[in-house]
């Protein structure tokens, strides 16, 4: 469905996005994660139309977006915040998306809103936060846009909203085949959605993983040792430790695991125990973690 090829973009100078390659398919939830000021955003609003590549190409059914911005009506983009409506009273965001998407369905649109117990009356102004954040999910989805970006879209709600959210975020990619592609610091909500994981560091895309493959392709370990001063983890090359608390260290083991157990377990240690693998055990090896076991 949504295709990037070789994307590049330049803000003052100063290289924002480097040569970004991934594709997204209909019916996917993907996640995109890393630390403040890699991109995200930026790369968020290549993908929207709102900024132009500098190099590289943005292609939705195969259809290149800058040489052919209608193609624009398939694609919705709730940025973090949406204040430029906050004059606008309901009837009037309908007006206008409907005049920007002639697939807008305003009987679903009113549904969900009774759904959710949304007032129908009134300026954006007087929502919550809250009920600003699944108002423009509700339209996002309303559009019937084939894909959906969405940047940051539970910051700062309660669970009772995020949960909302979620639910009908998850329910539209399963009966409609919607894309999404969610920028998120909640790396737990993504886990438990997102078919695809995009880790973004410097400006490129660092690794692309799926979920189902987590569990495979890592395995995550916590042992203890009886000597503290014996530590046979540095010669251990695909060894990340991810803490260490006195003689209890926390290990993310990758490729050729199972020799890495067997030098472990011969190492008779007190403990030796699996753990499950995280999205955020990830996160802190591959952009923020101890680059070597020590």
């Amino acid at each position: 469905m949504l295709t990037v090829r070789n994307l590049s973009k330049q803000i003052d100078g100063k290289p924002i996005i480097s040569g970004i390659h991934f594709e997204i398919h209909k019916g996917t939830i993907t996640g995109l994660v890393g630390r403040n000021g890699v991109g995200k955003s930026t790369l968020l609003r290549l993908l929207a139309g709102i900024l132009d590549p500098d190099d590289g190409e943005v292609l939705l059914e195969g259809v290149n977006l800058t040489a052919h911005p209608r193609v624009k009506q398939s694609m919705y983009y709730v940025p973090d915040s949406m204040s430029m409506f906050n004059s606008y009273n309901i009837k009037e965001l309908v007006r206008l998306h409907r005049h920007m998407y002639d697939s807008f369905d305003e009987q679903a649109f009113y549904g969900w809103l009774d759904r959710f117990q949304l007032p129908s009356n009134g300026t954006i102004r007087s929502f919550s936060k809250g009920m600003k954040a699944l108002l423009f999910m509700i339209v996002a989805l309303s559009t019937r846009a084939k894909l959906v970006l969405l940047d940051e879209p539970t910051n700062g709600l309660d669970v009772i909203v995020k949960k909302q959210i979620m639910q009908l975020l998850i329910e539209e990619v399963s009966e409609r085949e919607t894309a999404l592609l969610i920028s998120s610091h909640h790396l737990q909500e993504l886990e438990k959605v997102a078919d695809v994981i995009m880790m973004m560091n410097d400006t490129e895309i660092e690794s692309i993983i799926r979920i189902e493959e987590l569990q495979e392709s890592f395995k995550k370990v916590q042992i203890a040792f009886a000597d503290a001063s014996y530590n046979p983890l540095h010669t251990l090359p695909n060894v990340e430790v991810l803490t260490q608390v006195g003689r209890v260290a926390t290990l993310l083991l990758k490729n050729d695991m199972a020799r890495t157990m067997k030098v472990l377990e011969n190492s008779q240690p007190l403990l030796l125990e699996e753990l499950p693998v995280t999205i955020e055990d990830l996160f802190i090896t591959k952009l923020g973690g101890n680059r070597h076991a020590s």
